[in-house]
Formats: structure tokens, sequence, C-alpha cells
């Protein structure tokens, strides 16, 4: 016992710094993605419920695509694909070779795969809002844009949030994909200490119980969101 202490302590002999900082990057990480792939989801959700056609089509492909895609393989995509990419566009001006962010490439590749499924639990909260509502704003002489942000964005929330809960606590466990790509969050400070001590079991079963802690914390958060969001409904 005291010798499992003793690895996972903090200072030289420890590992407890590097399991800290791993983790504090698999939080940082996943709170940097969550709003992005809310917006894009959010944006691809109003695309699809569009009456227009050249709006529907790109935001059904978007959901289409990203969700079929293995996450896995859409990190590797964006991390190396934007590697390529910017090299050769940095090419034509003479420049040179330039290296992604494997931070960045987490956070983009997570967030689209993220928005694809934020955006069916968007699409089904706007059509859970009747088309009514819609037209009382318009006929108190809103605008549309006043009619989204009034009207229908207070509902909004309080329909998708379960769904959304959901797909954060997804996203929080999703992180730990990034360790392909060489960003030292929780799963790849866990491996590192697992090479050099041979202590397999006590290394993952710590971090298991870290993204525990992590989801349990989320989950309390969930709740009073939930009950923010709920705020003035009558209840039967």
């Amino acid at each position: 016992m005291g010798e499992a202490l003793g690895l996972l302590g903090f200072g030289p002999d420890g590992w407890g710094d590097e399991l800290a900082a791993g983790a504090w990057l698999t939080i940082r990480l996943a709170l940097a993605t969550l709003p992005f792939g809310l917006a894009v989801g959010f944006l691809a959700a109003l695309a699809r419920n569009s009456p227009r056609r050249w709006l529907r089509t790109p935001g059904n492909a978007f959901t289409t695509i990203f969700r079929g895609l293995p996450e896995l393989l859409t990190l590797l995509l964006v991390y190396f694909g934007g590697q390529t990419l910017f090299t050769r566009i940095a090419g034509l001006f003479g420049g040179a070779q330039i290296e992604v962010s494997a931070f960045v490439a987490g956070l983009v590749a997570l967030g689209l795969v993220f928005s694809a499924y934020a955006s069916e639990v968007f699409l089904g909260a706007l059509r859970g809002i009747s088309r009514g509502q819609h037209e009382a704003g318009y006929a108190l002489g809103l605008r549309p844009f006043t009619v989204l942000r009034l009207v229908v964005l207070p509902q909004l929330i309080r329909l998708a949030l379960p769904g959304l809960a959901n797909l954060w606590l997804v996203l929080l466990k999703d992180t730990s994909l990034v360790s392909v790509i060489a960003l030292n969050d929780l799963v790849r400070e866990t491996s590192v200490a697992v090479h050099a001590t041979k202590e397999p079991f006590l290394f993952y079963l710590v971090a298991c119980l870290i993204y525990l802690a992590m989801s349990i914390v989320s989950s309390v958060g969930i709740m009073r969101i939930e009950r923010w969001s709920e705020r003035g409904v009558r209840r039967s």
C-alpha cells in the first residue's frame, strides 16, 4: 500500500504531478471543444430545419459525414490533413513546413463530431417548439432574430439539455483519443507511468477513478443547469 501511495505521490519520486497535469489538459480540451461544438451544431440544426433546400442539403451532408466517421479517423484526418494543407498553402508563398498544434487539431476534430450529434439534439428540440409560438412573436411585431432569442432559445435550452448533457459526458471520455497524436492528456500520461513503473493495474485504475470523478462533478453541474432551465415551468 505504501509503495502504491509513493508512486501516486507528488514530487520527483511520484507520478501525481503528471497525472494531475494530464487531467487538467483533458478538462481544458473538453471545455474548449464544448462551445465550438455547440455553435456549429446549432447552426447545422438551423440549416437542416430551414425550408430552403440549399441550406438543408449541406446541413444534412455535414451531419451524415461526421456521424458516420469514427472519431479516431476524424482526429487523424484533421491532424495530418491540416498539416498537409497548410504546408502546401505556405509552399505557394515560399514558406516552410507548418506543424499543426495537437491541441487545436483535437479541439477541431472532437468539435466536429460533437456538433454533428448536437445538431440532431437541437433539431429535435426545434421541432418540439410549435410553429404557433413563432407566429405569435411575429404578430407582436418582433423581428425573426428577436423571436429566436426571446421565444425559441429559452425553450430550446430546456428541451435540448438532456441530450446535450449526454453528449458532454461522451465528449469528456472521447478526449482520451488525443493521446494518439502525442497530446499529453490523462491517458497518455497514464501510459507513460505504466511503461516506466510496470504497474498497469494501479495507474489505469486511478485514471478510471479520475474520469469517474469528472463525470460525477459534471452530472452535479448538469442537474443544477436543468433546475435553472426549468424555472417557471408548471409541473402537473
